[in-house]
């Protein structure tokens, strides 16, 4: 069951301003990469379900931040049906975060106050997103839109919050672009978790970057 609803994560993502995304199948790496996170000041991970038995995988990290890391909420990316949501919430997931839009897993996060954030590319899908209760919305894939596409949805819609996926990394003109533009927060995967940071195990440097990050988005933002 989750341990936080909705309002609260879409707050936490708000304030925070980016989701760190990641999948490997080794549970002790990932705790890891989770403990590296936390410690340089992130409170939100997205787990993305790519592997063979990653809701195993994903069960364990879950236990581990519930006991460990007060204040961590784990989430699940890559969700791609109804029964794979309700798996992962059953396991704990505070939000499912989807490459596309599916109702039928609207319906099933909906029914437990979880959030789901669905990857859109149009207005008519973001509009449809929010009609059936998204509080934030994932732009994906977001290097294929660019801000220029965030700021002509904010026009018309100065509501919506969305959530680039893709195309986003921890530098300051490329996340300057975002904000300037109006996202609410950002979700970054392999730009800021590198295959050669996991391959040297380079722990205090996931943390680093993590704590800079986070403290150029605040800056950004203010």
């Amino acid at each position: 069951m989750a341990q936080y609803s909705r309002i609260e994560v879409a707050s936490v993502m708000k304030d925070q301003g980016m989701v760190p995304l990641f999948f490997h199948s080794d549970v002790e790496l990932g705790k890891k990469i989770l403990k590296a996170c936390y410690d340089g000041g992130g409170r939100l991970m997205e787990f993305t379900s790519r592997g063979d038995f990653a809701f195993e995988v994903f069960g364990e990290l879950n236990k581990y931040a519930i006991k460990e890391l007060p204040g961590m909420i784990m989430g699940v990316g890559s969700v791609t049906d109804a029964a794979a949501a309700s798996l992962y919430m059953q396991l704990g997931a505070n939000f499912i975060v989807t490459p596309v839009l599916r109702e039928d897993i609207a319906v099933v996060c909906n029914r437990r106050k979880v959030l789901w954030s669905p990857g859109c590319g149009s207005l008519t899908e973001i509009t449809r997103a929010e009609e059936l209760g998204c509080e934030i919305v994932k732009l994906f894939p977001g290097g294929t839109y660019g801000p220029t596409f965030v700021k002509g949805i904010k026009g018309p819609q100065p509501w919506t919050s969305i959530m680039p996926t893709g195309g986003v990394s921890p530098t300051e003109e490329n996340l300057k672009g975002w904000f300037d533009a109006g996202v609410t927060c950002v979700g970054m995967g392999s730009k800021l978790i590198s295959k050669e940071l996991i391959a040297n195990k380079d722990y205090d440097a996931l943390k680093k970057t993590v704590q800079e990050t986070l403290d150029l988005i605040k800056r950004l933002k203010k």
